[in-house]
């Protein structure tokens, strides 16, 4: 598969109700670093693709104009709620490997 292949199939497994960065799309398809590469595959995407549940890094949306309206209203719909002009990451981001978790540290026996 090509790149903007590998891009647009992380970018369809974003379901309703959350979001993800270009960042997330691109390490999730293997290519770490390359998030404006994300942005191009989406720019020339076919129809159907979810591309307005793809933001920025810190929730915001990177379009201008009615573009970037158009992408508020959709995430909206779907019970996307934001924080000013960002979308609330910590309730909507997708989590394409899961959620982390905690580390623990060892109790015990200190050793001498």
């Amino acid at each position: 598969m090509s790149m903007f292949t590998d891009l647009l199939a992380q970018v369809r497994r974003v379901p309703r109700g959350k979001v993800a960065s270009y960042g997330d799309i691109a390490y999730a398809a293997g290519y770490p670093g390359s998030a404006r590469q994300v942005a191009w595959a989406l720019h020339t995407s076919p129809r159907g693709l979810p591309w307005h549940r793809i933001v920025g890094a810190d929730g915001k949306i990177l379009l201008p104009g009615e573009g970037g309206f158009e992408q508020r209203m959709r995430l909206q719909a779907e019970g996307v709620e934001f924080l000013g002009l960002r979308v609330n990451m910590k309730q909507h981001r997708h989590a394409f490997f899961g959620k982390k978790r905690e580390v623990k540290k060892k109790t015990g026996a200190k050793r001498k």
